[in-house]
């Protein structure tokens, strides 16, 4: 039902939970109205941990001061070509040389058709031309200039050259019509950022991944459930769309937004769980089942709110269906991860239901601490392999760890 070799622990720190965390980059910002939106995510990016330069047009001047992006980055921007510069003559050369990544927000009709034929005429098509590092570009205009077979022709060079072009959307513009043309939320393009500074070494896998709770309802307003919040799950399928997956994530009741570029279905008992999965199961190559599935569900439901000592005697509980066993079993070549939370006996719970659900890998933590397991951003896990091994990991962000156990499921892909 439907609601909508391994690395060792220096190399891991390269993991960071944020691909733009202490990462350099220039943001291009050009004269159209959507001008404003490159300040939100200038902010974004600066929460984020990175470094950010910014270049501004001289038409991006009249729509949004220099000074808010000077304010915010708290660095110099970049605005005339000409005339004193802190860092030399070679300006373009330094920036490009310094730089991860740039962003070009908005990319106007006239910046993409300098770009796509080579033109430098000004501080950013001059960094444009220099810089070796990746480049995303947001077009945002007018429908009619965004349809015009020239514009068009130019984004398909740029993407042809190896530039990244996240395609504007459809939605109300600036001058009253409706179209394509609209720059995407300033979440969207940061995410794409995040793309492109992550390996897309998932190119071609279609992972599916299991998130959250069960609620197994009662009667109407009571429910068995866990304090399962997702976050692992959310967490897993953001790195894994970061790094070229195609993703499904299928998740019971949390509060997380739906991971940017992921298919999301939402779901609530164990049996819409189960459904869910197993309607999906063989369009994959990869599967992560981080779900908390509630092992248990009332016998009956009661219709009606029931009074607490009505409920006592009446209360009987039957075993939920086990997806990751019925995943196991009926397996064909995809690696299957499960996780195991545990409050005691991790090595000898964990290993027991590796072999009994026929597992590629599981992950396991002992609960009961704050920082590590449900609902905190942070996680201490021991990984259990097929072949035996065993691999502690540190105390670390959710996103990290994400990270950490796709190079180990890309491991295992090498070794079958």
């Amino acid at each position: 039902m439907r609601y909508d070799g391994l690395m060792n622990p220096q190399q891991q720190e390269t993991n960071m939970a944020d691909p733009v965390k202490d990462k350099h980059i220039v943001l291009g910002v050009c004269g159209g109205i959507a001008a404003y939106k490159a300040v939100n995510l200038l902010r974004v990016l600066v929460r984020s941990g990175a470094h950010i330069r910014v270049i501004m047009t001289r038409s991006a001047q009249e729509f949004v001061g220099p000074l808010t992006f000077e304010a915010l980055s708290g660095q110099p921007v970049w605005t005339h070509m000409f005339g004193k510069q802190k860092d030399g003559p070679f300006r373009h050369i330094t920036w490009a040389n310094e730089t991860d990544a740039a962003v070009i927000v908005p990319a106007t009709a006239n910046i993409i058709g300098k770009m796509a034929h080579g033109i430098a005429d000004d501080p950013l098509t001059t960094f444009v031309l220099t810089v070796q590092a990746p480049i995303l570009v947001c077009p945002s205009m007018n429908f009619q200039m965004y349809e015009n077979r020239a514009v068009q022709e130019n984004i398909k060079r740029l993407e042809q050259t190896g530039k990244k072009v996240l395609h504007p959307e459809v939605g109300a513009l600036a001058c009253g019509s409706k179209g394509p043309g609209r720059l995407p939320d300033v979440e969207v393009i940061a995410e794409g950022l995040r793309s492109l500074l992550c390996p897309q070494d998932l190119e071609g896998e279609r992972i599916l991944i299991t998130a959250g709770p069960t609620q197994e309802p009662i009667d109407p307003v009571r429910f068995i459930s866990n304090p399962s919040s997702g976050k692992m799950g959310y967490a897993l399928a953001r790195v894994a769309r970061r790094r070229g997956a195609q993703v499904l994530l299928i998740s019971g009741p949390t509060m997380l937004s739906n991971p940017q570029g992921v298919e999301v279905i939402r779901v609530r008992t164990a049996e819409d769980m189960f459904n869910a999965v197993m309607d999906h199961v063989e369009q994959t190559t990869i599967m992560v089942m981080a779900a908390a599935v509630s092992d248990w569900r009332p016998a009956g439901f009661f219709e009606h709110k029931q009074k607490k000592e009505e409920i006592a005697p009446d209360l009987r509980v039957e075993q939920t269906m086990d997806i990751l066993k019925a995943v196991g079993r009926n397996k064909k070549g995809q690696i299957l991860v499960g996780f195991a939370a545990e409050t005691q006996d991790l090595k000898e719970n964990a290993c027991g239901k590796l072999t009994a659900k026929n597992l590629d890998l599981i992950v396991a933590n002992l609960i009961g601490q704050d920082d590590s397991g449900f609902a905190s951003d942070t996680n201490q896990v021991t990984l259990f392999y097929r072949n035996g091994r065993t691999e502690a990991l540190p105390l670390m962000d959710k996103g990290a760890l994400a990270g950490i156990l796709f190079d180990r499921v890309l491991e295992i892909r090498k070794s079958v």
